[in-house]
């Protein structure tokens, strides 16, 4: 991997979300785990730390809380990455996301509910951190939980795993029409996704409706739809090259460099519209 950005110059840094990203871009999980900490230490924001170590890996996750009240929405990102990734979209770009959200969220957020920033360690272990932190921390008064996953390069937002039509869902599609966009053209909604998943399904066995988030580009709509569903024979069809964003998914190859400001842009109006729109 390059070299990463030295920390020092992330912390003195803006707090847009790509230059945040690079606060996790070319450092490998330890360095990345604990940069996300330093950060939120330089800042002075609040956040408890939950440890685990199981024989599958170990980690920290993070929580900050934003609000007061007896509701709760969780917006999760994990801040892992594969050995050998610079992990920019994978998840740098939506750590950044939620970073930028921290002083931007509190006035918007309406009484009577909370807002949770999950960090998420040892998401790429098959979402152990999320699945910890479900089995030793209540749930009572959670209404949903987004997951963000590859928020860094596209045009068209897409929740997927989203099998069950609950009220959190219907919420979710309300506040992105409430933004002006359309099911099926700016948005997509899309069902069980096989192979992949994300810290969402760890909250989904507790009887949460959860679900993840991301950014996809509109040009590579169908390609993907092929990738995704029908994983076996796209084992074949896609060898070469894999369509966007999957080109660089878990390679050398998601460079910060490959981030998008307006994918960036887009997530953010996103989560501040379904916070408003869940309340």
């Amino acid at each position: 991997m390059p070299p990463p950005v030295p920390l020092e110059a992330v912390l003195a840094g803006d707090d847009s979300p790509l230059a945040l990203a690079r606060l996790l871009g070319n450092r490998d999980t330890p360095a990345r785990q604990a940069a996300l900490a330093r950060y939120l230490q330089h800042r002075g924001t609040a956040f408890t730390r939950h440890r685990f170590a199981r024989p599958e890996g170990a980690g920290e996750t993070y929580a900050v809380e934003l609000g007061e009240g007896p509701r709760v929405l969780v917006l999760c990102a994990h801040h892992d990455a594969i050995p050998g990734s610079p992990g920019a979209n994978d998840n740098a770009a939506a750590v950044g996301i939620l970073l930028h959200l921290i002083p931007r969220l509190p006035a918007r957020i309406p009484a009577g509910w909370r807002v949770r920033l999950l960090f998420t360690a040892a998401e790429e272990i098959d979402y152990l951190g999320a699945r910890v932190y479900v089995a030793e921390h209540p749930l009572d008064g959670v209404a949903g939980v987004l997951s963000l996953e590859l928020c860094g390069i596209g045009d068209t937002l897409a929740i997927w795993d989203a099998v069950d039509q609950t009220p959190f869902l219907g919420r979710v599609r309300a506040a992105f029409e409430g933004m002006g966009l359309r099911r099926d053209e700016s948005y997509h909604v899309a069902g069980r996704i096989p192979l992949f998943g994300s810290d969402h399904r760890a909250f989904a066995p507790a009887g949460v409706p959860s679900y993840a988030l991301t950014v996809v580009p509109s040009a590579q709509a169908q390609a993907l739809r092929q990738f995704i569903f029908t994983p076996a024979r796209s084992a074949f069809r896609f060898l070469v090259k894999r369509p966007i964003p999957f080109d660089t998914y878990h390679t050398p190859r998601d460079r910060g460099s490959t981030l998008e400001p307006a994918a960036l842009a887009l997530t953010l109006r996103a989560l501040e519209a379904v916070v408003a729109e869940v309340a």
